[in-house]
């Protein structure tokens, strides 16, 4: 029987190449699909649907059959579908068994067994699980040894896992049923209709689902442990692993879930469209969280902690959340048509997720941690070499994330706050729920979400659209005023054009706040709005107004732009600060001063001296955080520049240690703020003294107030004892990972020992990282852990071959991998010469990829910068 199949099956094949057209095959053997070939598939295929079937034993692989529906309009030519590094064991076109014509990356059909018209396709095959956090991923508990798959698709690793046209605007309808183990659990886009025993296996069958982009589907299996909650308005569910349900706090999940939900479809005018909603805690994963629709993926090791969360990790968890559930309606329901829409698809989730957070729970102040976090990111990323128009073409989707950073996510927010100021809230949401009404289940492009807006607004935003999306940079904004007696006698706006060198002076809408000093506080006179454009915008509105002490343009943050505070404002934003009460403003001036470090203008000492006398002055818990990321930088810098200002470096270092122990001493009683200051004297301690009073409370002979060391702490102190080689730290290292033997643990392990100051221990890692020697999740841990800015002579041993080898680890590792590998391991040093050799191996390697140039440029601007501040420091 087997013979006399295999016989067809030849016949068959051998039977359709003697009588194949001679027209060619156009896609090449490349593992990504270009834009043409996908509009090209897109339009001759429709009516797409997917029969899954998945064999699931926790193995190194899997075993799997598609049943593919779809309708085509011409046979004219080959059609391919995407299918990557499987071994097919069955293919059947339309009835007929054939030999499949198999790349590796996808398989091609030829047209003469193909139909005009309903098409169906039968595909056997099996494949290894992923372990690089696409596809469909396998994890094994080194705890308990269970094992735990997830999905995750986006951009094109759909094909990973089964046989799919993957390519975000041809919908499809899934149909799933998943043969797995007794203990297990499985999770998709659609709730299970039945679960079959199958002796110590089950069947799970799912109905079919809502018309999804592929990368929106998800499948997710294992032990995992799951909590529920039906109080809402949808059945909500949590799943992690086993071994680490304990560190989950379900009530927190389901509260904000809940909120986010009643937010939104009050907002959208759309109720929820996926009817249940799964939340899957996940180890190993690439990003944050992912908005598969109706089973949404967060990374454990963001939103697991060993002691009770501070409010600045339960504001994130409830800002990820939000952000992942705007998706569910801007994405899932209507998705781009191509990869050049992530952009919107990620913006108007950080947007709406930052206004569900601040609209819905109890973190009203959302928007000051947009603007002192990410929207600083953004003003940073805009204002380098590499910036980019937020709309920019994709060839392909190998193409998709070259584009995916703080201009995608916090630019892009930030645009979409300032043109709901501009258009107005009202209108801006009547503008969103045309677009969703008009579009649900469909794919849609920019012009159709600006349509829907310009339309509510009744107005033209072609010039808004070219200044805002289509020109990169980021503009700057000063008060430029005078004043006769005691009055405001003239008043203007003046936009500057961006660094980066674009022209384009932009439309916003901002307000623009007075202020005068008190003798307690910085009185706010007025804040004035104005909508300005061009180079000068005169504010009539503001003359004969007392004269202010200080002026800020952009008051509350409405606007995208960089403020240049001018003289005279600036001067009382360094000597008043502690004395201005609002605390947006005061966010806003810290920001002022570190930007004037950021360009030379402040030398670093005299702001850190500024930081001495005010932070611990400082009560919020948002602004404590901002300042001390700018510590946090000030220190890397510091470190960098060794041996110069060596005396400095190091009494400046040993005053933000000892300045954070106080505070943490001093704020017993109020545990998120003294995490926050002991969190902090962890990280920056580096002097003998504070690094020999952490190892006293490591072995518990010391102790401090309201400090108790849960998991986490302990191998933060483990870590920066190994970074600064104290005396017994490699001891404390083993012993450490011998008692801590979970995923956590094996992580923390391998980050206190790359980062040890060991020539030995970095050659065995480079070598692993060159290599793939270990699983990647592994090998991204000691890449970021290598080279800490103080072990500069242990990095330039490597320095010359890690920049020489660049462009070969570039071409065989692929973007993944180069993600995590070109921000942490191209050599830098704070120094001239250090800019000139990352500027000779710009020239040098033109074929580097997207990312990995512009990685390596970015390297070189933040040398220059590191080089600045160096020297703009006063002696």
């Amino acid at each position: 029987m087997a013979k006399s199949s295999a016989l067809l099956l030849t016949i068959s094949w051998l039977s359709a190449c003697a009588t194949q057209p001679t027209t060619t095959q156009t896609r090449s053997d490349k593992p990504y699909l270009t834009e043409q070939q996908a509009m090209a598939r897109s339009a001759r295929v429709s009516n797409v649907s997917y029969k899954l079937q998945f064999n699931l034993d926790g193995s190194d692989t899997f075993s799997a059959v598609t049943d593919l529906s779809f309708q085509l309009t011409d046979t004219q030519k080959p059609l391919t579908i995407d299918l990557n590094q499987a071994t097919i064991t069955r293919l059947v076109i339309n009835g007929h068994p054939l030999y499949p014509k198999y790349n590796g990356l996808f398989l091609s059909l030829n047209p003469l067994m193909l139909n005009t018209g309903l098409n169906q396709i039968h595909i056997e095959y099996s494949r290894p699980h992923s372990t690089n956090g696409e596809g469909l991923h396998r994890f094994v508990d080194p705890v308990d040894g269970k094992v735990y798959l997830y999905s995750h698709f986006e951009p094109a690793a759909a094909q990973q896992m089964f046989p799919v046209f993957d390519q975000p605007d041809l919908k499809a309808t899934y149909e799933l049923s998943v043969s797995a183990p007794n203990d297990w659990q499985v999770i998709s886009a659609t709730r299970e209709t039945s679960i079959e025993p199958q002796g110590d296996r089950k069947l799970w069958h799912f109905p079919v689902s809502p018309k999804l982009s592929p990368y929106n589907f998800a499948m997710h299996a294992g032990p995992y442990h799951m909590w529920q909650d039906n109080s809402g308005k949808y059945p909500m569910r949590l799943f992690a692993r086993q071994s680490v349900a304990a560190q989950v706090t379900p009530q927190d999940w389901f509260t904000y879930t809940d909120a986010g939900l009643r937010f939104f479809d009050n907002y959208f005018g759309i109720a929820y469209p996926f009817k249940k909603y799964d939340q899957v805690l996940v180890p190993d994963f690439l990003y944050g969280a992912m908005e598969n629709a109706g089973a949404i993926t967060f990374a454990e090791g963001r939103f697991l902690y060993n002691a009770a969360m501070t409010a600045e990790q339960k504001q994130r968890l409830a800002g990820v959340i939000m952000h992942e559930m705007a998706h569910q309606w801007f994405g899932d329901l209507v998705t781009m048509k191509w990869w050049n829409g992530l952009w919107l698809n990620e913006s108007f989730a950080s947007f709406m997720g930052t206004l569900a957070t601040a609209k819905a729970t109890e973190f009203d102040y959302a928007w000051r941690s947009f603007y002192a976090g990410g929207k600083q990111g953004a003003y940073q990323k805009d204002s380098k070499v590499t910036t980019h128009p937020i709309e920019v073409p994709v060839p392909t989707t190998a193409n998709a994330f070259d584009n995916i950073d703080a201009i995608t996510y916090q630019k892009g927010a930030s645009v979409l706050k300032q043109l709901n100021y501009l258009l107005g809230e009202k209108v801006f949401q009547k503008g969103v729920q045309n677009y969703l009404q008009q579009y649900q289940w469909q794919n849609a492009t920019l012009q159709d979400f600006i349509g829907s807006l310009a339309n509510a607004a009744n107005r033209n935003l072609d010039q808004w659209t070219q200044d805002w999306l289509y020109d990169a940079g980021v503009n700057t904004l000063q008060a430029q005023f005078s004043c006769s007696g005691d009055r405001i006698d003239s008043f203007k706006l003046i936009q500057k054009s961006a660094e980066t060198g674009a022209k384009t002076l932009r439309e916003q809408k901002v307000q623009v706040a007075l202020l005068v000093k008190g003798r307690h506080e910085l009185h706010l006179l007025k804040k004035e709005p104005v909508i300005y454009q061009g180079a000068e915008t005169a504010v009539p509105s503001l003359i004969g107004a007392q004269c202010p002490d200080l002026v800020y343009p952009n008051y509350e943050d409405w606007g995208y732009v960089k403020v240049a505070l001018d003289p005279r404002s600036f001067a009382t934003a360094q000597s008043q600060l502690a004395k201005v009460t609002d605390p947006f403003l005061r966010s806003m001036l810290w920001q002022s001063l570190w930007d004037g470090v950021m360009s030379g203008a402040l030398p670093l000492n005299d702001y850190l001296d500024t930081v001495f006398v005010n932070l611990p002055k400082e009560q919020d818990y948002t602004i404590a955080g901002q300042v001390l990321a700018s510590l946090h930088t000030s220190k890397y810098w510091l470190e960098s520049m060794l041996p110069l200002h060596q005396n400095y470096s190091e009494r400046a270092q040993r005053a933000m240690a000892q300045m954070s122990l106080r505070l943490a001493m001093e704020t017993v009683g109020n545990s998120d703020m003294q995490r926050r200051w002991f969190d902090a004297y962890i990280s920056f301690a580096s002097d003998e003294l504070s690094l020999s009073h952490l190892k006293q409370l490591l072995q518990g002979d010391a102790t401090l107030d309201g400090i108790s060391l849960d998991q986490d702490t302990r191998w933060k102190i483990i870590s920066q004892l190994n970074r600064y080689n104290v005396k017994g730290s490699e001891q404390l290292l083993h012993a450490e990972a011998k008692a801590d033997q979970s995923d956590t643990g094996e992580k923390a392990a391998i980050a206190a020992e790359v980062i040890r100051p060991d020539a030995a221990i970095k050659a065995q890692w480079l070598r692993r990282i060159n290599d793939d020697a270990a699983p990647f999740p592994k090998l991204r841990i000691a890449m970021s852990n290598i080279y800490p800015a103080e072990q500069a002579a242990l990095a330039q041993k490597t320095a010359a071959e890690r920049l020489q080898n660049l462009a070969d680890i570039d071409n065989r590792k692929g973007r993944v991998f180069m993600r995590s590998y070109a921000p942490s391991l191209i050599p830098r040093e704070c120094t001239h010469s250090s800019v000139v050799n990352l500027q000779q191996a710009i020239k040098d390697n033109p074929n580097l990829s997207t990312l990995t140039m512009r990685a390596l440029q970015e390297i070189a601007q933040e040398e220059q910068r590191c080089v600045l501040v160096s020297e703009s420091m006063t002696q």
